[in-house]
């Protein structure tokens, strides 16, 4: 069987930062965005060894910032190695138009996924996000009307503003739209964005948590451990394994047994697209990214790559009912606990 891979490109522009954001993006390097595309057809050109891309995923940043123009460079350059893609995804900024969905749908991107975050006033302004409820609503719908049939959303619990109200207004809202996919993140205080180190952000509330996951599995089935739907063939071929190469500044690719990485520094990139850093994975980091990414997952993992003693201690796991095992793979009941469960397997 011919060995499926995985192509990401980064776009690094934005036209506001979210105050929760580490993502490699930046507001103010719009001038630069002809000379990254010359920068990504060098790299890609340089690093691509498929004929043919299992899936494309455009992330970002905020790939709809982009012009009509540049994605039209951009799937001509990639056209003769995606002849038989089963999936291109893109994301979107939900005050998209509705001409720009339509010419993308046009390229053969056939998966979109808006970063909506809520559709609560007062909680998109303390996240700074640049976009209305009513965009957002209306960018889903012109989705729909322009002939995605896979559209996803991305909602973000456990803020300091949350209650059960406003996250059960927002899950109604969604659940009135023509989406078929959830990914639903827990706010997390990272380094590098304008709220680190501030927790007074956060909010933790194992119930309103807990409520919030279930009530998107009541609509939409759980694959991981956030995300719900329709599912996304690109991420599951991360979780799986599979080799993916990674195009653009601050971009991530991952080859047999190590993964490089682009400089983030998007003038640096341009003036060299093919410095890479890299990190050699020994087989036990392997393992764990196995072991973790199955139980965190619906794909679980393949119980004869554990050792006796790791085997013993998964066996403990199976009687106390927290993991089960079918056809030679090992499953976890609750992606929630894939950290403690796999530290345990693999201590």
């Amino acid at each position: 069987m011919k060995k499926r891979k995985l192509l990401y490109i980064h776009i690094p522009f934005c036209d506001s930062k979210c105050n929760y954001c580490a993502f490699n993006s930046y507001t103010n390097l719009n001038h630069l965005k002809k000379e990254y595309f010359d920068a990504i057809k060098k790299q890609f050109l340089f690093e691509n060894d498929t004929k043919d891309y299992y899936t494309v995923f455009i992330g970002g940043g905020t790939p709809s910032t982009m012009s009509v123009t540049f994605y039209e460079k951009l799937f001509s350059l990639l056209s003769p190695y995606i002849k038989k893609v089963k999936e291109i995804t893109i994301e979107c900024n939900p005050n998209t138009s509705k001409e720009w969905l339509k010419e993308i749908k046009n390229f053969g991107v056939n998966r979109i996924s808006f970063g909506v975050q809520s559709f609560n006033e007062n909680k998109l302004k303390f996240l700074n996000r640049n976009h209305s409820p009513k965009q957002a609503i209306e960018a889903i719908i012109s989705a729909k009307e322009a002939g995605f049939e896979n559209i996803n959303l991305d909602l973000i619990y456990s803020t300091a503003i949350d209650t059960e109200e406003l996250l059960n207004n927002d899950l109604k809202t969604a659940f009135s739209l023509p989406i078929n996919h959830i990914s639903a993140y827990s706010l997390t205080i990272e380094k590098n964005t304008k709220w680190e180190n501030d927790y007074t952000k956060r909010q933790e509330n194992e119930e309103l948590e807990i409520n919030f996951i279930n009530k998107i599995k009541e609509k939409f089935l759980q694959y991981e451990i956030s995300n719900f739907g329709n599912q996304c063939l690109h991420n599951l071929g991360y979780w799986e394994g599979l080799e993916y190469t990674g195009i653009g500044a601050g971009a991530v690719g991952f080859k047999k047994n190590y993964r490089y990485y682009t400089q983030t520094d998007v003038n640096k990139y341009i003036k060299n697209p093919i410095k890479y850093t890299y990190e050699k994975l020994s087989p036990q980091d392997l393992k764990k990214e196995k072991v973790f990414l199955g139980l965190r997952s619906i794909l679980g993992f393949e119980k004869n790559i554990l050792n006796e003693n790791e085997k013993e201690r998964a066996e403990i796991l199976i009687n106390e009912k927290k993991l089960y095992e079918k056809e030679g793979k090992i499953y976890s009941f609750d992606f929630l606990l894939a950290d403690a469960l796999s530290a345990y397997i693999l201590e």
